[in-house]
């Protein structure tokens, strides 16, 4: 009645009427009172004056708000349900405000509505601020600021008010403990939320199941499981959330197996699932990729009529997608007759995860067709498939849709564009993008680290996790496992330990995923036996933790030991997965056991591994690196879709195993198939281009880096330096390498290695030498291309001093730089400390065998190069073709036919006959041991000839002194179309010079530049003066000497020497002789020759002189020597007697 009395007496009882009078005063006071001028309002204050005055206030003006008509509303309740009716911000303000200024805010309805209405509207300071001027706040009141700080992820700030609340002696409610409950789940604060625990079984609310619910989140979502499966265990009575909690808890802690068990387990306690079950089930079933029982739970949703409900069937996308089933998914999706934007990430976030990124983003442009717009974590799910295809173009214009919809400023979105140009090399956008952001969280600094790492700057990840611990943002265990993948990346073993230390110390050493990064660690720098430790220790092992010390076992080539652990899982509750597939298809790789392989291949079948295609790419690479490339193509045909990935492998399949043409016709179908090649595709086929010498190719690929933006990545320009060398064109290796404002060791290893490949070897060494000062470490690559410059250039001492270098980094050790010391010294002439190392070797393998081989069979110890073969053969070591060149090498050098055809018949039965270098070994062979008609007829069914071989039966017909069939094979080589190269003039000089045919010489000798565009070297200068020399026109060879553009050298000196000494020409001998002495002092062997000259002519006393000139200069000639063969036995005759070789 106090109501209708103030309103009939301002005249306003005409808007009321019996029935409907105080709603439509409601409405009036709505529209009149709150349209009012705003209040400029806070909480700490109490007005002085009254409601038709302004207030002045210590802390605020209070712009007071009046009624129509002097309207004063004494009802407390009226106002609290006007406070009700409020919607939003600014109508709560000016009511406020009025409510401020007639005295109302100390009545505790008031307030309280007050503050639940500002935290309700996001003015959570308006809320405190009135929350704290409160002399004595009720349960409720610290109930609804603990529920909008938890609610708006203020979760510290949600503690701190707990803990207050205690002091002042509030007795927290279920609700209270529900809330603060979920603050500590919110930032995994376990310890806290143990204290909190102990309140609640004090307070007696612990069989609350509102509160038993909530600890058993909360134990969940801080990886507790085993105290929240007791909590659960000790709930007197459970509703459906109590089991969707636990379950959801299994799944979301990756223990799908005891979620399933939990599900199962429903039905006998009379627990009907709800909505919210399936959908944490699915989720189980998608972490344990339990594709049979996925399919279980589908039936079951189907006859319980869930399968119209939509969050429901996203959640069976999201399972099968996990499951890699991503087809029945994608059915399931067309078949849905109701889908939101859930559905759609769903099925493009499946695509991503299954690896078919070019389908996520074909189905990312279809969803405005449905009207739907696509929200962050649709951004999200393109960016990672644009960040899987290394598709920098699409990701950018990705970036742009993100800034056009306001997503720019979603962390997530932040995070995930820092991970895309991270993922596509472009690490350098990726940092200035973090560098803008205005609050970088932990998860930015994790992304930003894991982008270092991916890119191979490993370095530059340990100086930002370094940066990241002087800011406030703690690294944590995501941290963790970066930076150990780092360590591991660099081999770092002693920054691994000191990160692990660290890790003890802030005790993430617990959690599974720290400690299975640890363990990959200690694997990938080499110290397996403390990784075995490390999973030893742990007392759950986990798929991942099977998985890390598998990978590490089969990655230091311990192949047994992987598969017996692989073995060993059968007696675990753990099921393999793809990874677990692909660690041992790996170390089944590094294996010479291809059918253990097949077995495993078996296996992976029998699974249903096969259609994942990261194991079937595994499975292509593993036949590759058996050389069965006929069964990796038929797998690679097999795969029912093809990522990038699965087209690397098969190409790199075929560029290692040297069918180079199919890896480039492959490549172009690659193209033709809309597949984007990346970094790895283009290594692989510059790999093709290099061992086929096609340069005009390599050029194509090369405007096709640049035009894809690819050459910014130091892999792809390091690929193109090594192809450009072994093309031969070092101008454009050495313009590439010196354009690189970022090299790593790889990148200088190409150049050194392309200078010392193309007889650059002076400028190899110099290349090694700004590499160290450019303060670049060399690595064991780095040190054989060096000693490979080194025999080249014959440079015994510098090769010492190179010796010497690798022994004190360590790298003496290296199975490659043992050999290659082995083949310098014997290149550089020194024999003997070549088998002084190779027999210091405590692992040979098939190119050291083949190297000291090659050694004793170039330095012309051809007896030793055959015992070495035989003592290969005693070793089991299976030889190749290399070694049977140099075995047919040394067999040329004795002239021992039988020995030679031996080498024939083990090389037939070895497969071997059929390799190009064999059979021109053997045409050589039968050449220098005296059977040319052999020789001819293993080169006239020769199949495939290259240069070499026409240039060995050249040669051979030179050697036995038939010009005629000489110069007819080097025209038919014409004919044939193959072009001849410098080598093949020097063969068909020295024939004519055999020969004498004086005329034939001079015309092939002037169309060397004219019709082959071959420039003149010292060495068939060489031969033009022997010609002339050995035909009696020694004026006209001396001429032609003294005409040469190049400076003469010992082989020109030498040969006209040996013409004097046929037409005993004493003046000019003795001429020539002081420019050879003057050349080369302590050759003695033309000493020898110029003491024949004058023993020729009766010239005793010259004789004489130039003995005692050998005597005092202390030369001896090595005692020539000739073989014979009788009784298959070699008989070598020296002066003064006659030893047996074989």
């Amino acid at each position: 009645m106090e109501l209708r009395a103030v309103l009939h007496n301002h005249a306003c009882f005409n808007l009321i009427d019996h029935k409907h009078g105080y709603f439509r005063f409601l409405l009036y006071l709505h529209v009149h009172v709150l349209a009012a001028p705003a209040a400029a309002i806070t909480v700490n204050e109490k007005p002085t004056q009254t409601s038709h005055q302004t207030s002045h206030t210590n802390n605020v003006n209070i712009l007071p708000t009046q009624f129509p008509l002097g309207i004063r509303i004494a009802n407390v309740d009226t106002y609290a349900s006007v406070l009700q009716a409020c919607t939003d911000v600014k109508s709560l303000t000016k009511l406020h405000a009025h409510l401020v200024t007639n005295r109302f805010c100390q009545k505790i309805i008031i307030q309280t509505k007050l503050v639940t209405k500002y935290s309700m509207f996001g003015s959570l300071d308006c809320a405190r601020q009135l929350f704290d001027k409160i002399c004595k706040p009720n349960a409720f009141l610290w109930n609804t600021m603990l529920r909008e700080y938890v609610r708006r992820g203020l979760c510290h700030e949600a503690l701190r008010l707990y803990y207050q609340m205690r002091e002042v002696d509030t007795i927290p409610d279920n609700f209270t403990y529900s809330f603060i409950l979920k603050a500590c789940a919110g930032i995994s604060a376990l310890q806290e939320g143990k204290q909190i625990h102990e309140d609640i079984i004090k307070s007696g609310l612990e069989f609350d199941v509102f509160v038993g619910n909530s600890l058993v989140t909360m134990y969940v979502k801080c990886n507790s499981i085993e105290i929240a499966r007791d909590v659960f265990d000790k709930l007197p009575e459970r509703d459906v959330v109590s089991w969707n909690s636990m379950i959801a808890g299994y799944a979301q802690n990756g223990h799908g197996n005891e979620a399933l068990t939990l599900f199962y387990q429903m039905p006998l306690a009379d627990m009907k699932p709800n909505a919210v079950t399936m959908t944490s089930v699915l989720q189980a079933c998608a972490h344990s990729a339990t594709l049979q029982q996925g399919k279980r739970i589908h039936s079951y949703v189907i006859r319980v009529g869930f399968d119209l409900d939509v969050f429901v069937v996203n959640s069976l996308l999201v399972m099968y997608a996990g499951c890699g089933s991503i087809d029945i998914a994608r059915k399931l999706f067309d078949e849905m007759s109701e889908r939101d934007v859930v559905s759609w990430n769903a099925m493009i976030t499946g695509y991503v995860q299954n690896g078919y990124a070019n389908d996520a983003l074909n189905l990312f442009h279809q969803i405005h067709l449905t009207g739907l717009t696509p929200d962050s974590v649709s951004i999200v799910s393109a960016l990672q498939a644009c960040a899987h295809l290394e598709d920098l173009r699409e990701g950018k214009w990705f970036h742009d849709y993100a800034i056009q919809n306001g997503f720019d400023s979603n962390a997530f979105v932040i995070n995930s564009l820092l991970s895309m140009y991270a993922k596509c090399g472009s690490i350098d956008i990726s940092h200035r993008l973090f560098d803008t952001m205005p609050d970088r969280k932990v998860v930015s600094w994790n992304t930003m680290i894991a982008g270092y790492v991916q890119n191979g700057c490993a370095d530059e990840a340990l100086t930002l996790f370094h940066k990241m611990r002087l800011t406030e943002a703690s690294p944590d265990c995501v941290t963790m496992e970066t930076v150990l993948q780092a360590c591991a990346h660099l081999g770092a073993l002693q920054h691994g330990k000191c990160i692990h230390g660290y890790i003890i110390q802030r005790g993430y050493d617990s959690d599974d995923f720290v400690g299975n990064s640890l363990i990959a660690m200690y694997a990938k720098c080499g110290i397996q036996e403390v990784a075995w430790q490390l999973f030893n220790k742990m007392s759950e092992k986990s798929l991942v933790s099977w998985n890390a010390i598998i990978a590490g076992y089969a990655q230091n080539g311990q192949v047994k030991e992987a598969l017996t652990l692989f073995q060993g899982i059968h007696w675990t509750n753990v099921i393999p997965d793809s990874v677990t597939m692909v660690s041992l298809l790996q170390a089944c790789a590094h294996s010479a056991d291809q059918k253990q392989g097949q077995c495993i291949h078996g296996y992976v079948i029998r699974c249903g591994f096969e259609s994942s295609p990261f194991v079937g790419t595994a499975i292509i690479d593993m036949y590759a690196q058996y050389g069965s490339i006929g069964f990796a193509c038929q797998s690679f045909n097999q795969l029912s879709k093809k990522d990038a990935v699965s087209w690397n492998a098969m190409i790199t399949g075929y560029s290692q195993n040297g069918y180079a043409n199919e890896a480039l016709t492959l490549f172009r179908e690659m193209l033709h198939a809309n597949i984007m090649p990346d970094t790895v595709t283009m290594a692989s086929v510059l790999r093709a281009c290099a061992h086929l010498a096609a340069l005009q190719e390599g050029q194509c690929i090369h405007d096709y880096i640049i035009a894809s933006g690819l050459i910014s990545d130091v892999i792809v320009v390091t690929s193109l330096i090594d192809m450009y060398a072994k093309c031969g064109n070092l101008y454009s290796a050495q313009q590439l390498f010196e354009k690189m404002t970022k090299r790593n060791v790889i990148s200088w290893n190409a150049m050194i290695s392309g200078y010392a490949q193309n007889g650059h070897a002076s400028e190899a060494l110099t290349l090694f030498h700004q590499m160290q000062s450019a303060e670049m470490t060399p690595d064991s690559f780095t040190m054989v291309s060096v000693l490979q410059a080194c025999a080249c250039l014959g440079a015994l001492k510098y090769g010492k001093s190179v010796h010497k270098f690798i022994i004190e980094n360590g790298f003496d050790s290296d199975i490659f730089v043992e050999t290659a010391l082995v083949d310098m010294y014997c290149k550089c002439g020194n024999v003997e400390a070549g088998r002084h190392l190779f027999d210091d070797m405590c692992n040979r393998n098939l190119v050291s065998w083949n190297v000291m081989i090659a050694g004793y069979a170039q330095n012309g110890y051809a007896n030793d190069a055959l015992t070495v073969f035989h003592q290969m053969q005693s070793a089991d070591i299976m030889p190749d073709v290399f070694t049977a060149v140099s075995v047919l090498q040394a067999c040329s050098h004795l002239g021992d036919l039988q020995q030679g055809k031996w080498i024939h018949e083990y090389i037939v039965q070895s497969k071997f006959d059929s390799d190009v270098s064999v059979r021109t070994a053997l045409i050589d062979m039968y050449c220098k041991c005296g059977s040319i008609e052999t020789a001819r007829y293993i080169f006239d069914t020769m199949l495939e000839k290259n240069v070499y071989s026409w240039n060995v039966m050249i040669s051979g017909y030179g050697l036995h002194g038939d010009g005629k069939n000489a110069i007819e094979i080097f025209l038919q080589m014409q004919w044939m179309g193959t072009m001849p190269n410098e080598i093949t003039f020097i063969c068909i000089l020295s024939a004519c010079s055999h020969a004498g045919l004086v005329e034939e010489g001079w015309q092939y000798f002037d169309c060397m530049k004219r019709d082959f565009g071959i420039e003149h070297k010292i060495q068939h200068y060489a031969c033009m003066v022997d010609l002339l020399g050995r035909a009696g026109q020694l004026i006209e060879a001396y001429t032609f000497i003294e005409n040469m553009p190049l400076e003469p050298d010992i082989s020109v000196w030498g040969a006209f020497l040996g013409a004097c000494r046929i037409h005993h020409n004493i003046e000019l001998g003795k001429a020539v002789a002081e420019r050879i002495f003057h050349l080369e002092p302590e050759n003695a062997g033309y000493y020898v020759l110029l003491s024949n000259i004058y023993a020729t002519s009766g010239k005793w006393d010259d004789v004489v002189n130039i003995r005692a000139v050998m005597r005092e200069k202390d030369l001896k000639k090595t005692p020539g020597y000739s073989l014979i063969e009788l009784n298959k036995r070699v008989y070598t005759f020296l002066t003064g007697g006659i030893t047996p070789s074989i």
